[in-house]
């Protein structure tokens, strides 16, 4: 096997093998692409493993009892949670819809703490009513009717006060969360009578402080100064300082280290809560990202003052490049180890100009036909996916150890019209 080193973020397990062809999970991406169609989204099974193995050993060695909790709004998939629930993750979710994927991939209830700006009260009964082990208080509105449930369920709802420190991480604004002017939690002037009102509120018991600064964070800075922020509030038997670890989406950016992002988050509780404190961190992009590989194939190649590479999907399965203007790499599978020369731009199939999904590639003369690969595509992918232009939502395929297994199926003609009313054989 070809050992040459690739350039792109790709898997561990990502080689050159014998056909001249990319390989990952030990599967050639050309022939899935041809096997399963394009576009299709790939997912490293061992890497998605390692990541969550790595999470769990270095929140062991901080010496701190707690949990980690994927995030599953980065990857609602439920083959997802079956591989972290197994693994004793925890689940965070954010909608009826992410509770259901969490409880059929296998999460316990007690082990989902159930997320959410806008709650509604089918989603706040589901949670109580389910077992759902902790609802992140997002504002005071809330106690009442998650209080008027717990009683009507006759058990105790444990709750995180979501606090919104006025602390900002170094990231994009899209994706911030934690600054004063926030749609998330409860302002830091607030909290207080929020914590009397859950005190005095019958079924429910306030086990800990909440805070989330945003994504794509570089170092566990910002964590410590929102943890000093919200120790004034008590002390609790818990403390969630949420997840947000960056990941490279291309060659020679900075990828967020695990053991540090943790070790730097354990530091921070105890030096504010203390030895005993329980610490839970939400990762979920550092869990699913660099386990992804979005599988394309080359319609159209023209030049428009740019080299345009025209390919089969785009926004529709991709919305980052063109929300937050996400940097990518791409690369063509049929022969990754050539000599890429042609700077380009791999553009998608859809009506919007800003429908492109890697604005600075360079590749190897790409010509219809060939199967491009696009890294770092496991988080945000799947579940940002649409049917823009009626396009048809692509198959998840789990790889490993040589074997390829559909996790969820492409879309088909008749999934697109199963919801219409219309066009009934009316005239």
């Amino acid at each position: 096997m070809n050992t040459q080193t690739l350039t792109p973020v790709l898997p561990a397990s990502a080689r050159i093998a014998d056909s001249g062809h990319l390989e990952v999970g030990g599967c050639d991406m050309v022939d899935l692409a041809r096997r399963f169609g394009t576009p299709a989204y790939v997912m490293d099974v061992a890497e998605m493993r390692s990541r969550a193995r790595r999470f769990n050993d270095a929140l062991a060695a901080s010496g701190l009892e707690g949990t980690i909790k994927f995030a599953s709004k980065a990857c609602p998939i439920v083959a997802v949670a079956e591989l972290f629930a197994g693994m004793g993750l925890g689940c965070d979710v954010t909608s009826g819809g992410e509770l259901r994927i969490a409880l059929r991939g296998g999460f316990a209830p007690e082990t989902i703490l159930f997320h959410g700006n806008a709650k509604s009260d089918e989603e706040i009964h589901e949670a109580v009513s389910g077992g759902v082990g902790l609802i992140a208080v997002d504002n005071a509105a809330e106690v009442e009717r998650i209080s008027a449930e717990a009683v009507k369920a006759g058990r105790t709802q444990e709750l995180l006060l979501r606090l919104t420190p006025g602390v900002e991480g170094d990231t994009i604004a899209a994706i911030s969360t934690g600054q004063a002017d926030s749609k998330f939690g409860v302002s830091l002037e607030d909290a207080p009578a929020v914590i009397e009102a859950v005190a005095a509120a019958d079924g429910l018991e306030l086990v800990g402080l909440h805070v989330h600064i945003g994504s794509q964070l570089g170092d566990t800075g910002a964590l410590a100064r929102a943890a000093e922020v919200v120790a004034q509030f008590g002390s609790f038997p818990i403390v969630n300082l949420g997840g947000g670890l960056g990941v490279a989406y291309r060659s020679g950016d900075p990828d967020g280290d695990i053991e540090e992002f943790v070790a730097g988050a354990a530091a921070a509780a105890k030096a504010n809560f203390g030895d005993g404190i329980r610490l839970m961190l939400e990762p979920g992009r550092a869990l699913v990202a660099t386990a992804g590989v979005t599988l394309y194939s080359v319609e159209s190649v023209k030049r428009n003052v740019s080299n345009w590479v025209a390919v089969d999907g785009g926004i529709s399965d991709n919305l980052r490049p063109l929300a937050y203007g996400a940097p990518y790499e791409a690369l063509v599978a049929d022969r990754p180890g050539a000599e890429a020369t042609l700077e380009c731009k791999v553009a998608g199939k859809h009506c919007e100009s800003g429908d492109v999904i890697v604005r600075e590639a360079v590749l190897p003369d790409p010509v219809p036909g060939d199967t491009i690969a696009v890294p770092v595509t496991g988080a945000y992918g799947h579940s940002m996916s649409s049917n823009y232009n009626g396009a048809l939502r692509p198959p998840v395929i789990f790889v490993e150890n040589g074997e390829a297994t559909e996790v969820v199926r492409r879309e088909t003609w008749d999934d697109l019209l199963a919801r219409e009313l219309g066009g009934q054989g009316r005239a």
